[in-house]
């Protein structure tokens, strides 16, 4: 079971700060073994690990909520590829989805993957491809509504190929903006991954025609030689926005 976060930077805190280094083992590819390096070093990972959250993924959704506000109390949301549910362990008391802070209205938040997810007090999991006819019914029935906030950490297996994996994401996070159309209530957010290379233009025009603002923002804790950034589409014009 995971720990409870404990919403402290607690990482480097009384400690030498030490790099662990990781022999090439016979079987692993170089490029394996430096992915291994630079997790174990990463500091974000060693935070995670103290904090009690499921991944340095949980840092970006708090660093992106800080700046645009889109995770309140009351607010319903709808985490697509939700796994391992890090995005949801931060969501869970900000949209006050267990009630803790009294008076303020109370969220929920559905989370969708391929995988079985571990539990989350606070959230909801479901096993679904959101690319399944009759998915956005299915959450929308889930949620009892529709949803003020459609989020999505998720990106394609990778190939090894720049372009080609560029090209894989935007077309995940198309589709994904596609559902959040037909599953957000007017005014709602969208906030997705993207990788910077050249093809997002047509995303942007449409969330552009779809939303009242739309800004992009690459997190402190995303990884400085990573291409990823964010796309924070606010105001949600409704399905008759050309």
């Amino acid at each position: 079971m995971a720990k409870k976060p404990t919403g402290k930077n607690t990482s480097g805190r009384g400690q030498r700060d030490l790099t662990v280094k990781v022999k090439t083992a016979r079987g692993r590819r170089l490029s394996s073994t430096r992915w291994l390096q630079r997790q174990l070093n990463d500091p974000y990972v060693k935070r995670a690990q103290a904090e009690g959250y499921r991944g340095r993924a949980a840092f970006k959704i708090m660093e992106l909520d800080d700046k645009y506000r889109f995770l309140v109390p009351g607010a319903r949301v709808v985490d697509l590829g939700c796994a391992p549910g890090g995005w949801c362990q931060v969501a869970v008391p900000r949209i006050n989805a267990l009630g803790e802070k009294k008076g303020k209205d109370v969220g929920r938040i559905i989370g969708v993957d391929l995988q079985e997810v571990e539990p989350l007090p606070g959230a909801e999991f479901h096993q679904l491809n959101f690319l399944d006819e009759g998915a956005d019914d299915l959450v929308k029935g889930w949620l009892g509504g529709k949803a003020d906030v459609v989020m999505s950490d998720m990106a394609a297996a990778s190939s090894g190929h720049k372009q080609t994996d560029h090209l894989r994401i935007i077309s995940l996070c198309e589709t994904a903006a596609y559902f959040a159309f037909d599953v957000l209530e007017e005014g709602g957010t969208f906030v997705a991954k993207v990788l910077a290379g050249g093809a997002e233009g047509e995303l942007q025009k449409l969330l552009k025609q779809k939303f009242t603002k739309v800004a992009n923002m690459k997190p402190p804790s995303s990884r400085s030689d990573s291409s990823e950034k964010f796309v924070v589409a606010t105001g949600f014009r409704g399905n008759d926005a050309e």
